[in-house]
C-alpha cells in the first residue's frame, strides 16, 4: 500500500511536476545561450506581380475610334541572404554556458529535494493514518472493557456491596475514554487529507481506499548511513546550493569606442 502511495504521489504530485518544469526551463536558456555562439543566418524572399491597368494603356487610333492595347504582367522574385558570427573574445559565451550548466545542476538537485521531501512525508502521513486507526482501536477496545465496568459496578451498587463512590470513578474512567475519540478520528482524518493532497488529489480522495485497518510498516534494523561527510553529500539541497554558488560571473559585452 505504501509503494503505491508512493508510485502515485511521484506521477501526480504538484510541487515536483513545478521541479521537474524548472529543469525543462533552465536546459531551454541552456540551448538559447549556446545558440549565441553559433553562425547567425538571416535569409528571406519575397515574389510580386504586378500588371497596369488596361484603362491606363498606350492608345492606338484606328479608323478614328481610340482603343486600349492592354499590357503584360511583370513578376518580381527578391531573394536575401546575410550570415554573421561574434567572436568570443571575452568569454562571454563561455561564462554564460557555465552558468546555464551550473543553473540546471541546480534545478536538478531541487527537484531531487522535492522528491526526498515528497517520499519522506508520504511514508510519514501513511504511518499516522495506520497509527490512528490502531489508537481508535485499542480506544474503542478500552471503552468496550469500561462499559463492563461501569455495569458491574452499577449492579454492585445497586446490591448495596459497594458504595457509589466506585460507580461514579468507573463512569468517570469511562467518560474521559470516550472523549479521546473526537480527537483521534479528526486526527486520521487530517492525516489521509494530507496524504491526498501529496498524491495531487482533491482531500479525502483516500477515504476508502485507507478505510480498512492496517499494520503499521516497520522500519529497517539496519539502515548504511554511513560517515557524516558522506550524509551530506547525498542530501540534494546542499549540492543545489552548492551549485548556485559555483555560478561563475558573466561578464559584459564590451563597447565599441
Amino acid at each position: 500500500q505504501l509503494d503505491s502511495l508512493i508510485e502515485r504521489a511521484v506521477a501526480g504530485n504538484l510541487d515536483l511536476k513545478e521541479a521537474k518544469s524548472r529543469v525543462l526551463q533552465a536546459r531551454a536558456q541552456r540551448g538559447v545561450i549556446a545558440a549565441d555562439g553559433l553562425p547567425q543566418v538571416d535569409a528571406n524572399a519575397s515574389y510580386s506581380r504586378s500588371r497596369a491597368s488596361e484603362n491606363a494603356g498606350p492608345r492606338s487610333q484606328q479608323g478614328g475610334v481610340g482603343q486600349f492595347q492592354p499590357s503584360e504582367g511583370t513578376d518580381l522574385y527578391v531573394v536575401g541572404f546575410d550570415a554573421g558570427w561574434e567572436l568570443d573574445l571575452f568569454g562571454r559565451t563561455r561564462r554564460a554556458l557555465e552558468a546555464a550548466d551550473a543553473e540546471i545542476a541546480a534545478a536538478v538537485e531541487s527537484e531531487r529535494d522535492v522528491l526526498v521531501t515528497l517520499l519522506g512525508e508520504v511514508a510519514r502521513n501513511y504511518i499516522e493514518v495506520r497509527s490512528f486507526q490502531n489508537r481508535l482501536a485499542i480506544t474503542r477496545s478500552n471503552i468496550a472493557v469500561q462499559q463492563e465496568t461501569v455495569d458491574l459496578a452499577r449492579s454492585r451498587s445497586t446490591a448495596g456491596i459497594t458504595s457509589e463512590l466506585d460507580l461514579a470513578r468507573s463512569e468517570a474512567q469511562l467518560n474521559s475514554t470516550t472523549s479521546a475519540l473526537p480527537s483521534l478520528e479528526i486526527g486520521l482524518a487530517q492525516a489521509m487529507h494530507r496524504l491526498a493532497v501529496l498524491l495531487g488529489r482533491e482531500p479525502g480522495a483516500l477515504k476508502a481506499e485507507l478505510a480498512a485497518d492496517a499494520p503499521i510498516p516497520v522500519a529497517p534494523e539496519d539502515l548504511p548511513v554511513g560517515m557524516p561527510s558522506d550524509l551530506l553529500r547525498r542530501r540534494p539541497d546542499i549540492r543545489a546550493a552548492e551549485r548556485n554558488a559555483a555560478l561563475p560571473e558573466v561578464p559584459m559585452m564590451a563597447e565599441a569606442g
